[in-house]
């Protein structure tokens, strides 16, 4: 059952880029890692994230990993991470301030593994 309903996700979520990744131009498709627990977490950092023909963010939190998909002409990796991290989630180049990490949902609270000298204030 479980196999189930991991394909079933499995094929919502490429859809869903598919979909939304018919608008980006110059398209730029990176994999990054991003702290987090569950659902509540991946929509608070797509929202952050996600900007209309700009940037996607797709997380998975049973991986811990992003795709991102950006107009490489118009953002950046980093203006997204940044992004993410101002809302309150560690990835893999910068880390959350505490308050706005200690601020996020109980279930939200990851453990902080990821260390990087660059925190988002």
């Amino acid at each position: 059952m479980k196999t189930i309903k991991n394909l079933l996700t499995a094929v919502v979520v490429l859809l869903s880029v598919c979909v939304s990744n018919a608008q980006i131009k110059n398209k730029t498709t990176k994999t990054v890692k991003i702290n987090g627990n569950c659902s509540m977490c991946k929509q608070t950092m797509e929202t952050a994230a996600n900007v209309a023909d700009i940037a996607q963010l797709n997380w998975n939190e049973n991986t811990q990993t992003a795709t991102l998909v950006y107009d490489k002409e118009k953002t950046t990796s980093d203006d997204i991470l940044k992004r993410v991290a101002k809302v309150g989630y560690d990835n893999e180049r910068f880390i959350a301030a505490d308050g706005v990490y200690n601020k996020l949902h109980g279930c939200c609270q990851y453990d902080r593994k990821i260390k990087s000298e660059t925190q988002v204030k």
